[in-house]
Parts: structure tokens; C-alpha cells; sequence
């Protein structure tokens, strides 16, 4: 059973650092793209940023240059790194596997992790 397992949420002061990790197990990164999305309350949830297969890298652009995505995959572990956290990057973060073409519609989620960040 392929299951997505998020850690290292917590409360944060603003302008400081977290890193997310993604503990994914059943799950052949070579054939997905990794990714972090978020949800904030009251908020849709939206994409954070993604990872290829082939480590291609792609960011909203609220995001760049300071969030990184990264996987090890010699841990199955998909990572996000967090700096100059905002309070408005307040959410629910969710690791998520999406197949990659030919197997396109294999797709699965985390429960989720809390980061909160205090102004």
C-alpha cells in the first residue's frame, strides 16, 4: 500500500526556517513527480512546488527563492526547505505523488502537516 507520511511542521517565528520531509514508501520516484501543496484555512489548497522524475524543478512564483524542493531517493524522501517563512505561509502542507507519463492517473496524498508562522 503506497502511503505519503509529512513531517516537520510546527510553529515558527516569522522571517525563520523549517524543512519539510515526504517519507513515501511503495512509491518508484523514477516514474513520479513529487510535490508539496498547502492549504490554508479557508483557503483552496494550492500548489507549493514539484519535482520530476528527472529533477526538474517548477515553483509558484510566491515561492521562489525561498522554498527548495528536493528528494533523496536513496530514502524515498521528498523534502522542502522553508526560509524567511511568512505568517501568510500559515497552512496545511501535503506531499503528493503523481505518476508520470505512460502511467499518468496513479496519484496520492498525505494527511498533512502544520506549519504555523507568528508575526
Amino acid at each position: 500500500q503506497v502511503q505519503l507520511v509529512e513531517s516537520g511542521g510546527g510553529l515558527v517565528q516569522a522571517g525563520g526556517s523549517l524543512r519539510l520531509s515526504c517519507a513515501a514508501s511503495r512509491i518508484i520516484f523514477s516514474i513520479y513527480t513529487m510535490g508539496w501543496y498547502r492549504q490554508a484555512p479557508g483557503k483552496q489548497r494550492e500548489l507549493v512546488a514539484k519535482i520530476t522524475s528527472g529533477s526538474i524543478t517548477n515553483y509558484v512564483d510566491s515561492m521562489k527563492g525561498r522554498f527548495t524542493i528536493s528528494t533523496d531517493n536513496a530514502k524515498n524522501t521528498v523534502y522542502l526547505q522553508m526560509n524567511s517563512l511568512k505568517p501568510e505561509d500559515t497552512a496545511v502542507y501535503y506531499c503528493n505523488a503523481d505518476a508520470e507519463s505512460p502511467y499518468s492517473g496513479m496519484g496520492y496524498w498525505g494527511k498533512g502537516t502544520l506549519v504555523t508562522v507568528s508575526s
